[in-house]
């Protein structure tokens, strides 16, 4: 599979999501007018301009430096949260574990992968047993603030720390889409916040098939 076969594969997913709109995850507590960084991304990710993705590297749950160049031969589920995330990471993260359930064998071959956009309070003792009540092969990964920033960036994804009332604590704005590497580690597309797990089986399947071990 060509990599344009691959992402108009993604794509039909959400040939129907109402004028490719922009999707900002608000915490209850903040309410924030959507700034013009975030719809530059969005733009540019809808419009598939530019590159989009980069190969990294992060430390996971288990203290082991891990990237794409481990992810060779499967195709990966990139999901960037929180942990204090209100509800759309859970949900997005259960849909993952749900399509890779739903694969059977087939689900051996795709990794779910979670990237904190928290890496002040989000912990590896903390990251590992959250991800993993979705799936038990969920990575957890977490770097730097820097590292965090560029490689977010890389995908296309916003976020931004929103101070919650007069407190020390803060809210996470953040784009909350799946993104699909392909067997070779490149970028095919995404899913929108809310797919649900059949759906995203669905799409998978051909691409995994396709792409043979």
């Amino acid at each position: 599979m060509t990599r344009a076969t691959a992402r108009t594969l993604i794509r039909a997913t959400f040939a129907t999501w109402l004028g490719l709109s922009l999707s900002l995850e608000l915490s209850a507590q903040v309410a924030e007018p959507v700034r013009k960084d975030a719809a530059a991304l969005m733009d540019d990710l809808m419009a598939d301009r530019g590159r989009i993705g980069r190969p990294f590297s992060l430390t996971d749950q288990r203290g082991r430096r891990v990237g794409s160049e481990q992810w060779q031969g499967s195709v990966v589920l990139l999901y960037f949260g929180y942990l204090s995330c209100p509800d759309a990471c859970s949900t997005d993260l259960a849909a993952i574990g749900l399509a890779i359930g739903t694969l059977g064998p087939l689900g051996d071959r795709v990794q779910p992968v979670f990237v904190t956009l928290d890496p002040q309070r989000d912990t590896a003792a903390q990251l590992g047993p959250y991800t993993q009540r979705f799936h038990p092969r969920f990575l957890a990964l977490r770097g730097t603030e820097q590292e965090t920033r560029d490689i977010a960036h890389a995908y296309k994804v916003y976020f931004e720390k929103i101070p919650v009332g007069a407190t020390q604590d803060y809210a996470i704005d953040h784009t909350s889409f799946i993104y699909v590497l392909d067997t070779h580690g490149r970028y095919a597309g995404f899913f929108p916040p809310g797919t649900s797990g059949a759906r995203i089986a669905d799409r998978l399947r051909e691409m995994i098939r396709e792409n043979p071990p």
